[in-house]
């Protein structure tokens, strides 16, 4: 894991820095092995867009000089969970992010479903997960004026990123379509739907 940069953070963190989501699924798997085994004594392992933060670290100097003997998972190694999300794509979005990529809307429609997205990380509400594996091509920005209120369920674009709205709230995301999912619920063992590394898959017509 030598590849990668560590910072201190506060008094009792150390803040990893990645090369990109791959690398994030990879070493937060890593860490968090070692703190089942307890090699690792931390209070929490937060991933991130480009780093993984690990939060009440116990002995953070030792842990330090030692990240460089952990060996990263290979991806095909962890152990997928999968969610379908079935979604109807009439988003208002839709037609804006098909002249922004130069595909017709069903080129944009047809490119989500064929994609085999993965949670990179979770942020921004309760439940809101950031899903990479976005094709290329449907890389668009946000919206040059966001929101002031996006329904839950709502399905968007921005960045390199596709994200579902846990509930009703302000947001910039291009959207692209809606599903009656429940992204996050109290009544639940695990209230969110979404959590890292999950697979998710776009369904619906």
């Amino acid at each position: 894991m030598s590849d990668l940069g560590v910072r201190l953070v506060g008094s009792d963190a150390l803040l990893l820095t990645c090369e990109g989501t791959e690398q994030v699924r990879a070493a937060t798997r890593a860490a968090q092995e070692r703190r089942t085994t307890g090699e690792l004594r931390c209070a929490e392992v937060v991933p991130g867009a480009s780093t993984v933060l690990l939060d009440g670290v116990v002995d953070r100097d030792a842990v330090a000089a030692g990240l460089s003997r952990w060996r990263l998972p290979e991806p095909e190694q962890d152990e997928e969970r999968v969610v379908e999300l079935a979604v109807t794509w009439d988003g208002p979005d839709l037609d804006e992010v098909g002249r922004l990529t130069g595909l017709a809307s069903t080129a944009v429609v047809d490119l989500l479903r064929e994609a085999t997205l993965r949670v990179a990380f979770c942020g921004f509400a309760p439940g809101f997960a950031y899903l990479a594996g976005v094709p290329e091509v449907l890389h668009v920005p946000r919206r040059s004026t966001p929101r002031t209120e996006v329904p839950a369920g709502a399905v968007g674009l921005a960045g390199e990123f596709c994200g579902v709205y846990p509930r009703a709230s302000p947001g910039g995301w291009q959207l692209v379509g809606r599903t009656d999912a429940a992204l996050w619920d109290l009544a639940r063992d695990e209230p969110a739907l979404l959590r890292p590394g999950t697979v998710v898959r776009l369904a619906g017509g």
